[in-house]
């Protein structure tokens, strides 16, 4: 279950997981405040009450007063609440409860302009409560705006932000389960991609033991019946160093065949790695599915592959575009049949007048598959072209 998350809600559940933490430097809590203050235009009938002269200066005053302890405990509340929780649950509950009576005490003294306040308090109940108190408190929140229209004789006001009152709370509690599952859902990929770089480094080492574990037996074997014939028998000492000589040229070539194996990248991983780089950097990506690979030799793929990762790498770092279109196509030519890649955006391409060391080195890995490079910008962006053979090659410089 923990890799079925596309790239796009990938990108989706991480900025899930910021809203539903406090804010961890002032970047983001200005985000945050963005986010909350279009919230707060339930205040502008209570902002419009007080400013409208009807009350003495000390009823004013101590409105004024309310109100700003009102919405000071809302944010407090709010901001410190989501997600990850940094007061204990004593003083949430503390605080809930002033912002709960204050928020009734102005609505009764102050009339129905202040009926709005209760948005305020369902939003915390949803927020800061348990869900299974969360679950009753919004409804008696509703009932309590209710109660307080009907004592300022304005019940079409009251009915009027019922619903307002609680859907907003319910759908609080919504999103804090939202963000708890997708703060588990994380957590969960982060472990099984531990257990999975722990088993390839269990296969690497059980390989290489494979590998190598006969290999230097024999080796050191040999090396000591060498050490014994070499006084009396030197000729039969020789047979034994020569031995040893080609376990050990064997043994270097199954290394290098193994560690070129490892190494060697594969198309379909590097394209679901584009698809999950290119959304990450907000780049709207048209990604194919796994091509049919049938014949192609593994360098061909391989230097497609290599192909792919600068594209991807040069369209994130340097081009500044907002879309990327990536197509894997078979085509016949007069060669033969050749695997052709194309990556094109609509960036600039990068600020180099000629290509840098990262095309220069593509395209001579590209020539020894027989493959070869086109890049260059287009009329909208940039567009990079590779080609490599998708069957057998002869070797550059071999004779026919």
């Amino acid at each position: 279950m923990t890799d079925d998350l596309r790239p796009d809600e990938e990108a989706r559940a991480e900025r899930l997981i910021q809203i539903g933490q406090p804010p961890r430097n002032r970047s983001e809590a200005i985000r945050k405040l963005v986010w909350v203050l279009p919230w707060l235009v339930f205040l502008a009938s209570p902002v419009q009450d007080l400013n409208s002269g009807d009350h003495t200066t000390a009823v004013t005053t101590a409105g004024w007063t309310g109100l700003v302890a009102f919405v000071g405990l809302y944010l407090t509340l709010v901001f410190r609440t989501m997600g990850r929780r940094t007061f204990r649950g004593g003083i949430i509950n503390v605080l809930a409860a002033a912002l709960w009576v204050l928020g009734l005490a102005l609505a009764f003294g102050f009339g129905s302009e202040w009926l709005g306040l209760f948005v305020y308090v369902s939003v915390t109940c949803g927020v800061a409560f348990p869900l299974r108190t969360a679950y009753w408190t919004i409804p008696l929140t509703a009932a309590a705006m209710m109660l307080a229209g009907w004592h300022a004789h304005d019940l079409d006001e009251a009915w009027g932000l019922f619903l307002v009152v609680l859907l907003v709370g319910y759908s609080m509690t919504g999103i804090r389960q939202l963000v708890s599952t997708t703060v588990e859902l994380r957590k969960a990929r982060a472990t099984v991609a531990q257990l999975a770089a722990n088993e390839e480094r269990l296969r690497l080492a059980r390989d290489l033991h494979d590998l190598l574990g006969h290999s230097l037996s024999l080796i050191t074997l040999k090396s000591e019946l060498a050490g014994r014939m070499l006084p009396d028998h030197p000729d039969k000492a020789a047979q034994q160093v020569a031995d040893i000589e080609q376990v050990s040229r064997q043994a270097l070539v199954d290394v290098r065949e193994a560690v070129s194996g490892y190494r060697r990248p594969r198309l379909s991983e590097e394209l679901a790695g584009a698809q999950v780089a290119l959304t990450a950097a907000a780049v709207i990506a048209d990604v194919p599915a796994e091509p049919d690979l049938t014949g192609v030799p593994e360098d061909s793929e391989s230097a497609l592959a290599w192909a792919l990762r600068e594209a991807v790498t040069n369209v994130v770092r340097h081009s500044g575009a907002t879309r990327c279109t990536i197509e894997v196509l078979h085509r016949q030519t007069l060669d033969g049949p050749v695997l052709e890649l194309a990556v094109e955006d609509n960036g600039s391409g990068g600020s180099g007048k000629g290509p840098g060391n990262g095309l220069t080195g593509l395209t001579e890995r590209l020539g020894k598959a027989g493959g070869t490079l086109e890049a260059g910008r287009t009329k909208h962006g940039f567009r990079l072209l590779a080609r490599v053979p998708a069957g057998a090659v002869t070797p550059v410089g071999s004779g026919a």
